[in-house]
């Protein structure tokens, strides 16, 4: 699996969110409109940018930058431990994560968003004899709730949990709300930047020794974070406040791209 965002990404989402001209930053690179449009879009480059301006102009941090560039990829992150927490992939053009977390003892579990088909969630469920109590959701784009309505048909008696402005009052979160799943604590953090409704889950109380797992949507990817071109500085804020200051241990579970740890975070990513 590869990471979601190359370097070039990481410096045209900052370049959009700080509202700045492409071909400024070109030339503080020293790149011509051609090479800088190519290192945006595929992360091409003749010559090595220079890391302190690009970092300087667009609040980003230099040595890190330049840790992504050189090919950095997470390397402690495993959801190995935490034996009842599974990723499904699904791919329609665009491949997404969604997670199925749930408690042994009781066979309850819960879904982090739904990706593009119900049908792995369902072979899940049945497979492990799970009864599905709880459906989360991080944020309403397509990608993560393309199968929410056949969910919703199949299985009527879940709850549901949005930040969604349309979403009714019993199924709305509140910050800092803990619900139960088992002996699992689930625990709501508000992470709005990338989308409004933005928000991320931590989970906690896994048996022996396994690490806490916080599902943060698209508002966090491993060396990068979700494009914000309208609430830029708000969506970075709230990464630090909410996410960035969970236990280094803690496993970060995106939407895309691979599984990473907060101290791996707060090590590599650029924004940060």
């Amino acid at each position: 699996m590869i990471l979601e965002d190359h370097a070039g990404d990481v410096v045209g989402k900052a370049r959009k969110g700080l509202g700045i001209d492409p071909a400024q930053v070109a030339k503080a690179i020293g790149m011509n409109d051609e090479q800088y449009s190519n290192f945006e879009e595929y992360g091409t480059y003749d010559e090595l940018p220079d890391m302190p301006k690009v970092g300087k102009l667009l609040q980003l941090n230099p040595d890190k930058l330049l840790t992504i560039l050189s090919g950095w990829y997470p390397r402690a992150a495993s959801l190995e431990a935490n034996k009842t927490v599974r990723q499904i992939t699904t791919n329609e053009g665009m491949e997404v994560h969604c997670y199925l977390v749930w408690d042994t003892a009781s066979g309850e579990a819960g879904l982090f968003d739904t990706g593009w088909s119900a049908e792995p969630i369902v072979t899940l469920l049945n497979e492990n004899n799970l009864t599905l109590k709880h459906l989360f959701i991080t944020h309403t784009h397509h990608d993560h709730i393309a199968a929410l309505t056949p969910l919703r048909k199949q299985f009527p008696d879940a709850a549901l949990h949005s930040s969604s402005p349309n979403a009714p009052d019993d199924q709305r979160n509140k910050p800092g709300q803990v619900t139960e799943l088992g002996s699992l604590q689930i625990t709501t953090r508000e992470t709005p930047g990338h989308a409004d409704d933005g928000v991320t889950y931590v989970i906690d109380n896994f048996p022996g020794f396994a690490p806490k797992v916080a599902i943060v949507g698209d508002a966090i990817f491993a060396g990068s974070m979700g494009g914000a071109p309208d609430h830029y500085q708000l969506a970075r804020e709230k990464v630090q406040s909410e996410i960035l200051s969970l236990s280094a241990e803690t496993l970060l579970c995106p939407g895309h791209g691979p599984v990473t740890t907060v101290a791996e975070q707060n090590a590599v990513n650029p924004f940060f």
